[in-house]
């Protein structure tokens, strides 16, 4: 390939890899956001913390749903289809939520926000499995996940800040507006394939045979993805340590904060900052770390484990507001990031033409997760509430959220688990002979 060639194919591919990733981080963005406008939440639509739970889950049970059909898109139309429709879909929730008068508008909103961003990260690694080398993949899936954080972190601590100028209501608005925006550029520039563009696959550049093409309906090949018994442990692994640290830092821990420490929102959300951060970069670090070793696995029993003994920790070590607290909701991050490894794993367990599926079913597991224990760890506090409310909004004990508490403990514990039955595969594809 000539050189110009090869400069032209690596700016298209960076173009597309940044304008799907700006979609990722609002992706992010609305999955973090109830945590920070919680208390305005219950305020304007006079909620229970069960109610609140089920509206921010509202995103995760289409979410969940939607992982499936979303690697069947990625696999059929592209990701340049699904992205661009999911980006639309999306701008128009958003805008919905931020305009609605009751909590069931609210919810339908929150529901079409769930809907519109449940294509793009599956598109999005379905994308990077075309357009970068697979034994990048787990350096690329890593530092996907770290600037899709950045979303995250706009929701925590900026968005705090932002909410002492503008209303909650105006933010989302503001937000569905890019979103929008964002489906007009996706349409205009983002391509499936090099192929699409005039260039040689990765494969041909690289020397190497193109991999073949989906050959059979995709029903069949989603039939074979899920009975692939190699992709069920990682799908394990994103239940309990994705699941759990989404819960915590998207919803109950600046409640927490709020309710045990009496820190206002600004501060407690600096906390789960820390966490997103910590996640941030240990996405990175631990797809970087699988990379260099050659192997996938070792990396996932050891983040697994060691998020384990934090959340045990958390109930146990004597921490509190200060250095203490902030050390342990960083290791959340830090340690709960090495469920990023699967994406790789399960990739490299199945057919390279079914990788958006092979990773929608390990992501299924993150969501089903956090749809779970997000209204789980809100009735679990309902439970024990001694009937508290500050400014008409339910206020918990520490032993109210003790027992949540431990809720993240088994969580932690059915990722270790699914960590320790996860295939390895030496960073390589083992359905394909080199």
């Amino acid at each position: 390939m000539h050189s110009h060639n090869y400069t032209h194919f690596l700016q298209l591919r960076w173009a597309i890899y940044i304008i799907l990733v700006l979609a990722y981080m609002l992706v992010f963005f609305h999955r973090m956001a109830p945590g920070v406008v919680s208390a305005d939440l219950m305020l304007a639509f006079n909620t229970t913390g069960a109610a609140l739970g089920s509206l921010a889950a509202m995103y995760y049970y289409i979410y969940t749903a939607m992982q499936l059909p979303a690697g069947v898109l990625a696999d059929t139309l592209g990701t340049r289809s699904a992205v661009t429709a999911g980006n639309l879909v999306a701008g128009c929730g958003s805008i919905v939520f931020g305009l609605a008068e009751t909590f069931e508008i609210a919810a339908v909103g929150r529901l079409l926000v769930g809907l519109g961003v449940s294509v793009v990260f599956v598109g999005l690694m379905k994308s990077n499995s075309v357009w970068f080398s697979e034994g990048k993949y787990g350096f690329i899936s890593g530092l996907t996940v770290l600037l899709g954080n950045v979303g995250s972190i706009l929701a925590a601590g900026p968005l705090a800040a932002v909410l002492n100028v503008y209303s909650w209501r105006s933010v989302f608005v503001a937000i569905g507006c890019i979103s929008i925006g964002l489906a007009l550029v996706s349409w205009l520039v983002v391509r499936n394939r090099p192929e699409d563009a005039g260039f040689p696959s990765l494969r041909e550049m690289e020397g190497k045979a193109s991999h073949p093409p989906r050959a059979r309906h995709w029903l069949h090949d989603m039939h074979s993805v899920l009975l692939n018994r190699r992709i069920w442990p990682g799908f394990w692994v994103n239940f309990g340590m994705g699941g759990s640290l989404f819960s915590f830092a998207g919803l109950w821990g600046i409640p927490m904060l709020r309710d045990v420490y009496g820190l206002d929102r600004g501060d407690a959300a600096a906390y789960t900052t820390l966490t997103l951060a910590g996640l941030a970069v240990g996405s990175l670090a631990s797809g970087w770390l699988s990379d260099h070793l050659g192997y996938r696995k070792p990396v996932l029993i050891g983040t697994a484990l060691f998020y384990t003994l934090v959340w045990f920790a958390m109930l146990y070590f004597p921490w509190s507001p200060g250095w203490s607290g902030f050390v342990l909701f960083g290791l959340i991050g830090l340690s709960g990031a090495g469920f990023v490894v699967t994406y790789a794993s399960g990739k490299e367990v199945c057919s390279p033409a079914l990788s958006g599926m092979a990773v929608s079913v390990v992501n299924t597991g993150l969501f089903l997760g956090a749809a779970l224990m997000q209204p789980l760890f809100g009735w679990v506090l309902d439970q024990t509430w001694d009937g508290t409310l500050v400014n008409g909004v339910r206020q918990f004990a520490m032993d109210d959220y003790r027992y949540a508490l431990w809720l993240m403990c088994g969580f932690a514990v059915i990722a270790l688990i699914g960590s320790l039955r996860v295939t390895e595969t030496r960073c390589r594809n083992l359905t394909v002979l080199d």
